[in-house]
């Protein structure tokens, strides 16, 4: 006697399909988490706003500060810059200089994206180890490539990025360069008093033009 097969019919073979369609989105979804990814998300974000010419200034700046400020990890970059002094820093200097540094982050990283607004941005690799990575970018003009690295780590399902390096030159290495002397020679103190006045120098600036 010759068995038939069995076929599935109606009901359970759409649920079949619907668990491996709903495990494909889940899987493209993760997919997309990857650092390179979450960096071009913020990157885009960023450029889009800055090439609306119809968003009011406040708005414009409200609007960045809050998609840098998803992607940047401030505190690890503070910790950072600051160094070996920020275990001598007690915790109303660190706070203090965290948000005055992420103003100066704010400013310097847009200053140098908002340059090139209306170039391309390529995003060419990343390397991940653990859990942390590296995120290659570059800036194409018409006459050079601006090579712009990421670093990050994880938190949670998000990569964080704690350093930038824009034509090989790392903000976090450049500031600590600085921060450090001034410390050394004027203390916390004249270290927070230069940074206000340098963010309100910008600010003045900034409401001229």
């Amino acid at each position: 006697m010759t068995s038939t097969p069995t076929r599935f019919t109606g009901q359970p073979t759409r649920m079949i399909l619907l668990l491996l369609a709903g495990w494909l989105i889940v899987a493209h979804a993760y997919a997309d988490q990857g650092p390179l990814n979450q960096v071009r998300s913020t990157v885009e974000a960023v450029l889009d706003n800055l090439k609306n010419k119809d968003l009011p200034k406040a708005t414009l700046t409200d609007r960045i500060r809050s998609l840098i400020k998803e992607r940047f990890d401030y505190h690890a970059m503070a910790q950072r810059a600051l160094a070996v002094h920020w275990k001598k820093a007690t915790p109303k200097i660190r706070d203090r200089f965290t948000e005055l540094f992420s103003k100066t982050l704010e400013s310097t990283y847009l200053g140098r994206i908002e340059a090139y607004t209306d170039e391309r941005v390529e995003y060419v690799k990343e390397r991940i180890k653990g859990n942390k990575s590296i995120v290659d970018t570059k800036i194409v003009t018409a006459n050079t490539d601006i090579p712009v690295t990421y670093r990050l780590h994880r938190s949670g399902d998000k990569w964080l990025v704690y350093d930038v390096k824009i034509e090989d030159v790392s903000l976090i290495r450049n500031y600590r360069s600085t921060y450090g002397e001034i410390v050394n020679n004027e203390g916390f103190d004249g270290l927070l008093a230069k940074m206000e006045a340098k963010l309100e120098s910008q600010a003045n600036e900034s409401g001229s033009n």
